[in-house]
């Protein structure tokens, strides 16, 4: 059988007033798209300049190539570090906390009063000493 052809199928063309409209909006989209794009590649880029920057040290890599942080105690494999801390005398340890290479001792003294320590690793010196008193 043969399909019957239409003239109301067959392209008319548009108004004026559409084709203005339908050229804004196709504009509009480019520009959009083109955003969206450039966008896009901005994140990528700061991702991969990230990912470059914070890059960890590869296991077989010699030591001398690692950077090393001024607050960090570079210690030798196979070494240990070794130091002495040195109390006012009868005092004890109440605790300890560790933060990069300070460390904070909380201190009962001979006298029964509480004083907090700062030691700091690196320089291997006691930074900080500090009296906890009430008021």
């Amino acid at each position: 059988m043969i399909r019957p052809t239409f003239d109301d199928e067959a392209e008319k063309p548009l108004d004026p007033a559409v084709e203005k409209v339908r050229k804004k909006l196709v504009r509009f989209v480019a520009i959009n798209l083109g955003l969206l794009l450039v966008a896009l590649m901005a994140v990528a880029a700061a991702i991969v300049y990230k990912t470059r920057s914070e890059a960890p040290a590869v296991a077989g890599a010699p030591a001398s190539d690692i950077p090393v942080p001024a607050s960090v105690v570079p210690v030798p494999a196979g070494a240990v570090l070794e130091g002495e801390i040195t109390l006012p005398p009868g005092a004890h340890i109440v605790s300890q906390s560790l933060s990069g290479s300070r460390l904070s001792l909380d201190l009962e003294l001979s006298d029964g009063s509480h004083a907090i320590y700062l030691y700091d690793l690196a320089e291997r010196r006691i930074v900080g000493r500090f009296a906890v008193t009430a008021k």
